[in-house]
Parts: structure tokens; C-alpha cells; sequence
């Protein structure tokens, strides 16, 4: 084997050892931010290594009480220094809602990775769902509020 042969080899093989470590890294990633140049990517575990809030609500697609567990949308922002702008939502299927950062607020809704001490299935809305407290204002309650509550999110996109 000649010296380039042997360095086209390595390099090859280098490559494909780094488009698969990409493709792992990427498979990993239940939540992709982007706010203007900035992207941060996260695992299930970094979402769960965030502060954690949770609340039991009904909601119009489930049954009864349920509780919900999940990252404050506020606290997210917070942590990613948003302060303005409007969040599109965009599910895993492409589905895609507008959300103000106004929404972003205490005791306001989460990113749900939890139903009921369960996590979720994509079949069962998730992994990530936004959901919103509708039991404890009836300004959770509207049309526009329930069309907000995106399911099987996996972007955010800051605009």
C-alpha cells in the first residue's frame, strides 16, 4: 500500500468514526434550542439535571387528574438568558406553533418529560410535551392556550 493509499484509508476511517459519534450525539438530543446564532442541544438527562417543576391538571387529549413533570419554560429561557422575542414550537412531525415569551412565566407552563411518574412515548405524546396549567386559571383554558401545548416538541427556535 502506498503512502497515500494509507493516508486516504485512515482518513476515511477517522471520518466515519466522527460522522457516526455525530449521529449518536444527535440521536441523543431530545430538545434542540436556537436563539439567533446560538444552538444548544440537550439530552433527557441534561433536561432532568435543570430545576424540575411539576403540577396535576386535566387536560382535553387525557382522562382525569394528571400529573405533570418537566422543566419550567420560564426557567429554560431564564437559563438560556431569553428575555424577548416569540418561541416557535415545532414538533417532531413538523407541526409548528408560535408561543410569546410572555407565556414564559412562574407558575406557568413546562416542558413535560413526565406523565405521571412515567416518561413519555412518542404514541403518548412525547417525549416532550408544552403543557400548561390549565386547572389553575381560566386563561389556560382558551383555544389559543390549548394549541400551545405542542406535543412530541423537539425544537425551540427564538426569533
Amino acid at each position: 500500500m502506498t503512502f497515500h493509499a494509507f493516508t486516504k484509508t485512515i482518513t476515511t476511517a477517522l471520518c466515519g468514526i466522527a460522522l457516526a459519534t455525530a449521529v449518536s450525539a444527535q440521536e441523543e438530543a431530545v430538545l434542540t434550542v436556537t436563539a439567533g446564532d446560538e444552538e444548544q442541544s440537550y439530552t433527557m438527562e441534561q433536561l432532568k439535571e435543570l430545576p424540575s417543576s411539576s403540577f396535576t391538571t386535566e387536560t382535553i387529549w387525557t382522562e382525569g387528574p394528571q400529573t405533570f413533570q418537566g422543566v419550567s419554560l420560564k426557567d429554560l429561557l431564564d437559563t438560556l438568558e431569553v428575555t424577548e422575542g416569540m418561541i416557535e414550537a415545532t414538533a417532531i412531525n413538523d407541526y409548528a406553533i408560535e408561543i410569546p415569551i410572555e407565556d414564559a412565566v412562574l407558575n406557568g407552563p413546562i416542558i413535560a418529560y413526565a406523565n405521571n411518574d412515567k416518561e413519555m412515548s412518542r404514541r403518548g405524546k412525547g417525549p416532550l410535551w408544552i403543557v400548561y396549567p390549565y386547572d389553575s386559571d381560566v386563561k389556560y383554558q382558551t383555544e389559543t392556550i390549548y394549541s400551545r401545548s405542542i406535543w412530541q416538541l423537539n425544537r425551540l427556535a427564538i426569533k
